[in-house]
């Protein structure tokens, strides 16, 4: 493998990239602590737990990003990560707020679609048990 000055990040949430471009350095949290990544560094695999991921560009701008729990994957000059939800912030002093409300939102979002989902179920066992019963 070749010497790189940067590296290509792609940072997915399910539904979209919540960035994708170049870095000279990523720090983010796993289950054993935190930890640095850097364009040289060796092909790595950690799972993530809920945190603050760091990246810094070519430019020289820190990037910030609350993140829940994920995966991270370094192959050569790539990093790979996913994760079930995360936001960017402009600073760590923002991110705090910014991830509360994101992250209630979308809590709340999930109670409501978890409430549809078990009348739906219970919808259906009360149709099947319907079935069941003896025609005369």
């Amino acid at each position: 493998m070749s010497m790189a000055n940067d590296m290509h990040v792609t940072l997915r949430l399910p539904t979209r990239a919540l960035f994708e471009g170049r870095a000279i350095g990523l720090t983010a949290v796993a289950e054993n602590g935190r930890f640095g990544i850097f364009p040289n560094h060796i092909d790595f695999v950690t799972a993530l737990v809920p945190s603050v991921l760091t990246l810094m560009t070519p430019e020289g701008r820190e990037r910030v990003f609350g993140i829940d729990e994920g995966v991270l994957v370094k192959r050569g000059h790539a990093i790979e990560v996913a994760v079930r939800r995360g936001v960017e912030g402009e600073n760590l002093g923002t991110l705090r707020d910014t991830v509360r409300e994101t992250f209630i939102e979308v809590q709340d979002d999930e109670r409501v679609a978890r409430s549809a989902l078990s009348r739906l179920e219970a919808h259906m066992v009360r149709r099947f048990a319907s079935l069941r019963k003896p025609q005369l």
